[in-house]
């Protein structure tokens, strides 16, 4: 495995045209040949420890850690295998489920005391806010989604219903169209931000019943 990750790490090295990216490159594939923090520190002209922040970033972040827009650091407090148990239980669970009582939003500070409960790991809420846009989260409002809706009654009617009512408008075999819409007090709750996968808004199910004025 090493003798492939030096043939990527010579590939990126003369692919790049940026010095500072070119060193940390460099600095990886000489410990993947062997040599010591210190000997490495020494031919680049660098601290030991700063030599031992690229390859701790490589080992956990892979190439794309060492591009200039990931500043390398202090290695990350949670592991992989973590980020990935927080990422899923963002997207699946709400603060309720995880024993937050009448908690239905994740703000940073829940999940920074759901981290601190499953791994003992104590995390800033500006350093979770990072990490969560690392992990592809957004911070964005959730949506109704209709829960006895049928979504291929309205595909349908959207590609051959409504499109063929278009084309009577165009030919002016029927004068206009008429949208029906209604004003009144829903009696759903409140919808808040949260964090998401990016592409995966959460939909808050309702059954269309409108009990109110």
């Amino acid at each position: 495995m090493s003798n492939e990750e030096i043939e990527w790490l010579n590939t990126a090295m003369k692919q790049t045209s940026d010095k500072r990216l070119y060193e940390r490159y460099l600095a990886v594939r000489l410990r993947l040949e062997g040599h010591t923090f210190d000997e490495i520190g020494e031919l680049l002209s660098r601290a030991r420890q700063t030599i031992s922040i690229y390859w701790q970033t490589y080992q956990t972040q892979g190439l794309s850690g060492l591009e200039l827009d990931h500043s390398p650091g202090q290695p990350p407090k949670l592991t992989e295998e973590e980020r990935h148990r927080l990422a899923a239980m963002l997207e699946q669970h709400v603060p309720a489920d995880m024993g937050f009582e009448t908690r239905y939003t994740w703000t940073l500070p829940l999940v920074a005391e759901w981290i601190k409960r499953e791994f003992d790991v104590t995390l800033s809420v500006r350093g979770i806010s990072a990490m969560l846009k690392r992990m592809n989260f957004s911070f964005t409002k959730a949506t109704y989604t209709l829960a006895h809706a049928n979504e291929e009654t309205q595909t349908f009617f959207r590609k051959h219903t409504f499109a063929q009512l278009k084309k009577q408008v165009e030919a002016e075999q029927i004068d206009h169209l008429l949208f029906e819409d209604e004003s009144m007090i829903r009696s759903y709750q409140a919808l808040q931000y949260n964090w998401f996968p990016r592409g995966k808004q959460r939909k808050v199910p309702t059954y269309g019943k409108h009990e109110g004025a």
